[in-house]
């Protein structure tokens, strides 16, 4: 793997950890009725489960591309289509409201169950490796760039909602993310589509 391409791959990490829902809400739960250390629990635990969802995608499409070629073709442009729909809803996007947490008085191992199963269970964090990595993901790829592009999601959604939990002691710092939502939905958007344009013209 290029630098280049680890870079591309990075920047899109970035701005799907950084897309406020519902792993967000449950990481502001735990901080905010439990503390940092809840709050730093649930990031970590959830890295976790996002590294699994990475791990058996990269896997499979490495597979998919010895095996069955053709098949890894049509799903390449299917991930391109569906970067660039999500790039269209991010454009369009006004940006989301203030997020509703309920507060929870919760033992830490509970934030850690929370963390793993929002990530496990979201079936967007599926489509969201499928269509990233089936971009990366070649015949030449070699078990060092498997781990790499796992790694690299793992490290940047945990250290993104461990930076969310440490920061929310200054409750201006979650307003601002939430008033910034709109303009991290466009430079988002732009991006997917980029990314989705270039597979397409390949």
């Amino acid at each position: 793997m290029t630098l280049t391409t680890w870079f591309s791959l990075v920047a899109i990490c970035c701005l799907g950890a950084m897309s406020p829902g519902p792993s967000l809400a449950v990481v502001l739960r735990h901080t905010i009725s439990n503390g940092r250390a809840h709050g730093m629990a649930t990031a970590v635990s959830h890295a976790a489960g996002v590294a699994l969802w990475a791990l058996l995608t990269v896997w499979g499409l490495a597979i998919l591309v010895v095996e069955w070629p053709l098949i890894y073709k049509l799903l390449t442009y299917a991930g391109a289509m569906y970067l660039m729909w999500m790039g269209i809803k991010a454009l369009r996007s006004k940006g989301t409201g203030p997020l509703q947490v309920e507060p929870i008085i919760a033992p830490m191992s509970e934030a850690a169950r929370d963390g793993l199963m929002v990530s496990l269970l979201n079936p967007k964090l599926a489509f969201f490796f499928i269509a990233l990595f089936s971009q990366f993901v070649s015949a030449e790829l070699v078990m060092a760039d498997k781990l790499i592009m796992t790694g690299t999601a793992a490290v940047i959604d945990a250290v993104w909602y461990i930076i969310v939990a440490l920061a929310l002691s200054q409750s201006k710092v979650l307003e601002k993310l939430q008033s910034k939502s709109a303009t991290i939905d466009k430079i988002s958007g732009v991006i997917l589509l980029g990314l989705g344009l270039r597979v397409l013209t390949l």
